[in-house]
């Protein structure tokens, strides 16, 4: 284990929460020659990429405090959206891409207890939390993810800031539902597809990744809490300019 592994170890040691940027993935090489056969591997092969690139510019040298929060990114990933073509591309993430308004997020709720069906009440917290979002114009449109008809209408009903769209897991139906379809239709909802896992970064995956890139950690206190996938997309032509994953850790305890 190399010296700047031993000193990124120290930092995670310390600290209490990881913030992890991936950055534009379409600057990352590796990942340009090699393609994940899911999203899930796309994800766990990012993660490990930019915390093995972020540990070795790591100097045990430079360590002289260690922050509670510890931000990972790696500077030539990042990329920044030029003023001069913000008009023209379709954002979903805000500071990485140094804009002041996304276009669109869409929010997947966390994994339930299996036979638990997702009910308003679970939903509620995360989706004022969007309202308020788009009420201050950081958002444009929010949207939902893996509702069936009566969720989506439990949720029309009761919210002040409509979902705009609703993605359906191509896994779980290969034709729309007709009452979704319906339903949609009749107050002007999107309805999108995804073929995402269930689980998109599982806690034993990202331990793992952590592991294997920092192993000098005890990768078991770690949690992911939250995970972010962002895109940028040139509206006239449908054509991905930058995507990448941000996400949030913390520590057992904490």
């Amino acid at each position: 284990m190399g010296t700047d592994s031993r000193a990124a170890g120290a930092l995670l040691a310390r600290a209490r929460t990881l913030h992890l940027q991936t950055g534009n993935l379409l600057n990352w090489g590796r990942l340009r020659k090699k393609c994940p056969s899911t999203h899930s591997e796309e994800l766990r092969d990012c993660i490990q990429k930019t915390l093995n690139e972020w540990s070795s510019q790591i100097s045990p040298d430079l360590v002289r405090e260690f922050p509670d929060v510890l931000e990972c990114t790696v500077s030539h990933a990042v990329e920044k959206i030029n003023p001069d073509e913000r008009e023209e591309m379709k954002v979903s993430a805000c500071s990485v891409l140094g804009v002041a308004q996304l276009d669109s997020v869409i929010i997947a709720s966390p994994p339930i207890e299996d036979g638990v069906n997702l009910s308003l009440e679970h939903l509620q917290p995360y989706w004022e939390e969007l309202e308020n979002l788009v009420q201050s114009k950081k958002i444009v449109a929010i949207g939902t993810s893996d509702l069936d008809k009566t969720q989506l209408e439990q949720l029309y009903q009761w919210a002040q800031v409509k979902p705009n769209s609703n993605q359906v897991n191509l896994a779980s139906c290969c034709v729309m539902p007709p009452d979704l379809t319906a339903f949609a239709k009749q107050f002007d909802i999107q309805l999108l597809t995804h073929n995402d896992p269930k689980e998109l970064l599982s806690e034993a995956s990202f331990q793992e990744a952590l592991q294997e890139s920092i192993p000098d950690i005890q990768a078991h206190e770690w949690v992911p809490l939250w995970l972010l996938r962002y895109s940028v997309i040139v509206k006239s032509r449908g054509i991905i300019k930058s995507k990448g994953y941000i996400l949030q850790a913390k520590k057992r305890g904490s």
